[in-house]
């Protein structure tokens, strides 16, 4: 493990530290997905392949123990799945998986789109302005607090825009963002219809989880906004709302969160107080770590899962343990 890590660009004397802490103090890792299905474009890098997936599952389940949000951590290293976001794909080809090889998983769930026919904010921007159709030779838009002009006239300056424009819609409160989103459908001429392989759990999908013996549910916010740019009480708004309408949909108390984007710029220590104060026993970051005894509840950090086949999904973990 230790040589794997290394080769993966790690400090040796680092790596080495690492082994001998994990040794006294047995990490669990915390693995992040937000989708698994098979996309053609996919910007964001959030989807893994059913087939990558399932080598990810069989692979932990026969190496590691492979542990729920509230049991870990535990006295040898762990492994705990879980997911971002309320795709429907969770439901249609991500569950199935797990239940055949019977690994615990738990769902954060933004639940604004649930039983919608809208897509998440960030796939409608990329709906928008990087699929195949004409489009003006430029975009006025003002997002985030600041005023933008790009040109739009080919593939590459759309894509430059796509990336400029999602960190400043990130810095949007939700209603500002939506007023965004709607202008830029009219600039592009098209409506706010997703498409069906970008949506968002149906009420139904969302049952169908919550029943399932190997899944716990978790808030994750109405919007899905980066909860440092509102006021307290709007975030209290967004992560009381969340939970109540799992709860109201599943009927299951909701006692796990994590944080939209999950970066400590997304979250501040008023959100961790709030958190403290609901009574969450778990709450999920984004950024990467290992859990173990003595670190914050209420920021456990998570590694992100690409669409890695099993050899380089092997190096990874090799390396995420020793991160």
């Amino acid at each position: 493990m230790l040589l794997e890590a290394i080769r993966m660009g790690g400090s040796p004397l680092l790596m080495a530290a690492r082994l001998v802490q994990n040794r006294l103090s047995p990490p669990t890792l915390i693995l992040l997905y937000h989708r698994v299905t098979n996309l053609e474009s996919d910007p964001q890098l959030l989807a893994v392949s059913p087939r990558n997936f399932f080598d990810q599952m069989r692979y932990l389940k026969e190496n590691f123990p492979l542990v729920r949000l509230e049991q870990a951590p535990v006295d040898k290293p762990a492994v705990a799945i879980t997911f971002d976001d309320g795709y429907a794909d969770n439901a249609l080809e991500a569950l199935p998986i797990l239940e055949e090889l019977q690994v615990p998983a738990t769902f954060f769930v933004a639940t604004d789109l649930i039983g919608t026919d809208r897509e998440f904010w960030w796939d409608e921007v990329e709906r928008l302005l990087l699929l195949e159709r004409e489009y003006p030779t430029f975009l006025e838009l003002t997002a985030g607090g600041e005023g933008g002009r790009w040109e739009t006239a080919t593939v590459a300056q759309r894509a430059r825009c796509y990336r400029e424009l999602l960190p400043l819609l990130r810095r949007d409160l939700p209603e500002q963002r939506e007023e965004h989103l709607a202008r830029l459908r009219l600039w592009a001429g098209t409506g706010a219809v997703g498409r069906e392989t970008h949506r968002a759990l149906s009420v139904e999908q969302l049952r169908r989880l919550a029943a399932s013996p190997e899944v716990t549910l978790g808030a994750h916010t109405l919007s899905h906004s980066s909860l440092s740019v509102l006021q307290v009480s709007r975030q209290r708004e967004e992560i009381a709302g969340s939970r109540a309408r799992l709860e109201q949909w599943s009927g299951k108390p909701i006692e796990v969160f994590s944080y939209p984007f999950g970066t400590r710029d997304d979250y501040t220590a008023e959100t961790l107080s709030l958190c403290r104060e609901m009574g969450f026993a778990r709450t999920c970051s984004a950024f990467p770590g290992q859990w173990r005894s003595g670190t914050d509840p209420q920021q456990l950090p998570r590694q992100v899962v690409r669409d890695w086949d099993l050899h380089t999904f092997k190096k990874r973990l090799s390396r995420f343990w020793l991160s």
